[in-house]
């Protein structure tokens, strides 16, 4: 019940559509009960030979219900004959069964208002929660099953929870309504009833005790499926490529047969509980018909002919929200095993935050000093006690062979790792003491990849700077290279790009990431592999606009190409975690060691 009530607290303010539910689905519930006990007159009125007028003995008690509806139907029928009586009988009952629609109508208004209400709050906690995430976190866990948490899972939430929410509420107050009116009616039937009913529910909950498990599978290898999908769609040039379209359908399809059989098994069992539980119900009406009947035939009760019908009658709807009560137990039990799993999500905290009494840093003047880093991977030492410090105003260079942790060491600058030991500062100040937002504010990054939405070349250079001027944008393009191929697009700035930027060359792609590295201008670029992707062509303007974003700031880059790193102010060796070598392109081919070797294999491939 600890998942239940933790996901029913995203609806608050709750008591906003409670009460008026309450209110609302109790005076529905009057009414509905109304609606099947006034039968009781209007078959008193149909078939009673009595037309002339008779003595009149009102109720003594309010809970004779029947009594009550039977005396005023014969007050009408006294002052305005059985047809009179007939009419008054009939527009009772249709007042009362239009009250209790509309009552009803209201209710399911609030329910679903609460239910939306519930799954816009939880889906804005789960993915807000994932964005802080640290990025760590993401190279642990598979990106379908993040996105069948956020999308599938919150809807079996919302309908599986919420719903049963409505039905623990509303059903039970149905059922103690019928069981007020059986009671008014018979208390000796009533009892007898009551002593049969817990047989239905025993065998409801035998047939639905393991779905929960069940269902937490379900949403597991649903998870699995989606994460096969997304990894299949981004790959589908190499899945094709390798001729492995074979093994790529039969690893998704035998994830798909053993997705169906868990849901296969779950349907049985929820399916199994409805016939099961009317039959039930049928079994115990004979029950009563047979036991009722023995008290009329054999004058032991004092119950009328309508009265007893009336209680059949009322008998029989009794097991609808029976049902639907064990219905919602297996629905709650689905909703729970997801609802644990979106919570599981939320849960998570991320590895980096900013601390207490965090600062902002309103500009770089100094130095990036980077004192005795170590970091490792599990049990893999990617960085060792290295150090290094970086001027205002320098280009270094970071090279070596694969593995030496590079790039380790750029995503420590902007804190999208944390060392395990050693400190990074920036103008002295521990970048652990910088809120997160401003240190990354003061840095432009260009990756390898270029990651690009699937939006306009506008909003892509503007992003993260909703409010940037169109002046602004066609500037930064310039100087990226990249606003004359922008004007041959279709509709230029306002052109989309598709999914990645698959309308795209690989170079005009990397002239949008650097334009939009330079609107935001940071005061110190991270540039990883930039152009290693790239043509000869490509490269060239893709190294021209790397040129002009990095003038006048302070760069780290990643590179190996002699192009890219020959200019450098400092270049860095790194090859397994330490640092092996440091200086500019001339004085290292003096030093004839790892960067010799590396730039005389580049220029002899």
């Amino acid at each position: 019940m600890k998942t239940y009530f933790r996901l029913l607290s995203f609806a608050k303010p709750i008591e906003k559509f409670a009460i008026p539910y309450f209110l609302f689905t109790t005076f529905a519930v009057i009414f509905n009960t109304l609606n099947l006990t006034l039968l009781a007159p209007l078959l008193k009125t149909l078939f009673s030979a009595e037309s002339s007028q008779i003595a009149l003995v009102k109720p003594s008690h309010w809970t004779d219900v029947v009594d009550y509806f039977n005396y005023y139907a014969q007050l009408a029928n006294n002052n305005y004959g059985t047809y009179g009586a007939l009419k008054f009988v009939c527009a009772v009952i249709m007042i009362s069964n239009l009250l209790g629609n509309i009552f009803r109508y209201l209710s399911q208004r609030i329910m679903e208002n609460l239910r939306i209400h519930t799954l816009l709050n939880l889906r804005k906690t789960v993915f807000n929660n994932v964005m802080d995430l640290h990025l760590g976190y993401f190279n642990n866990e598979r990106k379908g099953d993040i996105m069948s948490k956020i999308s599938a899972d919150v809807q079996v939430v919302q309908f599986s929870v919420t719903g049963t929410l409505q039905v623990l509420f509303k059903e039970p107050l149905q059922l103690i309504a019928y069981l007020v009116m059986l009671f008014s009616i018979s208390l000796k039937l009533t009892v007898f009833s009551i002593l049969i009913i817990p047989v239905s529910a025993f065998a409801i909950a035998r047939i639905v005790k393991k779905l929960k498990q069940q269902a937490r599978e379900s949403q597991q290898s649903y998870g699995n499926m989606i994460s096969y999908l997304d990894e299949a769609l981004s790959g589908i040039k190499i899945i094709k490529a390798f001729n492995a379209v074979d093994f790529i359908k039969a690893k998704f399809n035998a994830e798909n047969v053993h997705y169906s059989g868990i849901t296969r098994s779950m349907a049985k069992r929820q399916q199994l509980a409805s016939p099961v539980s009317e039959f039930l119900g049928v079994t115990m009406v004979v029950a009563i018909v047979l036991y009722g009947g023995s008290l009329i035939i054999y004058n032991e009760s004092d119950l009328s002919a309508e009265a007893f019908i009336v209680y059949i009658v009322l008998f029989s709807q009794i097991m609808r929200p029976a049902k639907a009560i064990s219905d919602s137990f297996s629905n709650i039990n689905q909703g729970l095993a997801a609802g644990e799993r979106v919570l599981e999500l939320i849960d998570s905290k991320p590895e980096i935050s900013n601390s207490a009494n965090a600062l902002e840093i309103k500009s770089f003047t100094e130095k990036i000093s980077i004192r005795n880093i170590s970091f490792a991977y599990g049990d893999r030492t990617v960085l060792d006690d290295l150090a290094l410090e970086i001027k205002k105003g320098q280009n270094v260079a970071l090279v070596g062979p694969s593995g030496g942790g590079k790039s380790t060491l750029m995503d420590l600058l902007p804190r999208f790792i944390e060392p395990q030991k050693g400190i990074i500062e920036i103008d002295g100040v521990n970048i652990r003491d910088i809120k997160v937002e401003s240190l990354r504010s003061k840095m432009g990054i260009v990756n390898q990849e270029s990651i690009l939405f699937n939006d306009s070349i506008f909003n892509n250079i503007a992003f993260g700077k909703p409010d940037a001027l169109p002046g602004d944008v066609e500037s930064a393009a310039r100087i990226a290279n990249a606003h004359e191929f922008i004007l041959k697009t279709e509709k230029g700035y306002q052109t989309n790009i598709g999914d990645r930027g698959m309308k795209l060359s690989g170079g005009q792609k990397q002239r949008i990431s650097i334009a939009r590295a330079i609107l935001a201008n940071p005061d110190i670029m991270l540039l990883d592999e930039a152009t290693s992707a790239l043509d000869t062509e490509s490269e060239k303007l893709v190294q021209d606009a790397l040129n002009n974003l990095m003038k006048n700031r302070t760069s780290l880059i990643i590179a190996h190409r002699l192009s890219t790193i020959k200019n450098a102010d400092l270049i860095v060796v790194l090859d397994k975690g330490k640092i092996v070598e440091t200086g500019t392109h001339a004085s290292l081919i003096l030093e004839n060691g790892l960067y010799k070797r590396l730039i005389d294999m580049q220029t002899f491939n």
